[in-house]
């Protein structure tokens, strides 16, 4: 397969790009390495074939870098992924993940590309109060910028479907960890845990810490993105998460373990946008994909760990 791979430089897009040359598929990387790392991709470009062109989503070239290319496949990961940023500047949000989408699904059509495999949220556009584990029928209850701006894109997904034959699989993981994630860029807890208690200092819990969240790892989200990829069942979204809630607090002490940093946390207030609970139940992932979640966050925080040190 010719498969493009829109932020393939960062966090889950690498390790994609990984799956991908690990399964034999030409990849051309689109990135305007504003977040992401050439180093990410060191071993898939050493053993794959790996193009890597730097370019925003925006740019009005980018259709003809598709076109150039001819993908089957089209993943798109680029995205502005902090809701704290999108609660700050909406705008920017709605520009880089709304436009930016858009952006890549007219360069979709005009290259001829077969299908997109759009990376949405299952977290931030289930909203408080849905009912956990959340199913994709959950209806969408977004709190912050960054969860309208997905639905928002994948209505434009379903769209292109309709009107221009486009193929879709929206991925909707719960929460990402795993090496290779930035505390300064991607933002995940997991990361910002790990550096922070690595540097022997305490972290930061923002909220009681009773709040919840779905850690799922990277490799097990990489791997339902390939799967979404080859799958006859188009047009549908699909939650990729363990369905198990972990608190804030107990990862904080699985992390502190770990790392041998200090035990106990620093609290300050909640962060706006920020919801309470959140788990996804990925039983259509594992009906429509056949996928399933094979790492223990106990497991995975061991990993991240190691790749850190």
């Amino acid at each position: 397969m010719r498969a493009v791979v829109t932020g393939g430089a960062g966090f889950i897009g690498s390790h994609l790009v990984d799956r991908l040359v690990n399964e034999g598929d030409e990849v051309l990387v689109i990135d305007d390495l504003s977040s992401g790392h050439l180093d990410n991709l060191k071993s898939a470009r050493e053993f794959g074939s790996v193009k890597v062109h730097t370019i925003d989503i925006l740019d009005r070239d980018l259709g003809v870098v598709l076109g150039r290319f001819r993908p089957d496949t089209v993943f798109h990961l680029a995205a502005q992924a902090s809701v704290s940023v999108s609660m700050a500047d909406p705008m920017y949000d709605a520009q880089v993940n709304v436009l930016g989408t858009i952006s890549v699904l007219e360069a979709c059509r005009r290259s001829g590309a077969g299908r997109i495999v759009f990376a949405s949220s299952g977290g931030a556009l289930a909203g408080p109060g849905s009912a956990i584990p959340t199913k994709e029928t959950q209806k969408p209850r977004p709190i912050s910028p960054y969860g309208v701006a997905k639905l928002a894109a994948s209505e434009y997904l379903a769209m292109y479907q309709r009107t221009y034959g486009l193929d879709h699989v929206v991925i909707a993981p719960a929460n990402v960890y795993g090496p290779r994630q930035r505390a300064h860029a991607e933002g995940g807890v997991v990361a910002i845990f790990v550096e922070t208690l690595l540097a022997g200092r305490p972290g930061t819990i923002f909220g009681g810490g009773g709040q919840t969240r779905d850690f799922v790892f990277v490799a097990d989200v990489a791997d339902a993105f390939f799967r979404a990829s080859r799958t006859t069942n188009v047009g549908r979204t699909y939650h990729v998460g363990t369905g198990t809630e972990t608190s804030i607090s107990d990862l904080y002490g699985l992390i502190a373990k770990a790392t041998g940093g200090p035990a106990t946390p620093i609290f300050e207030a909640p962060k706006p946008g920020d919801i309470e609970r959140s788990a996804l139940d990925a039983s259509a992932a594992v009906r429509g994909l056949d996928w399933a979640p094979w790492t223990a966050v106990v497991e995975g925080v061991a990993e991240t760990v190691r790749s850190y040190r």
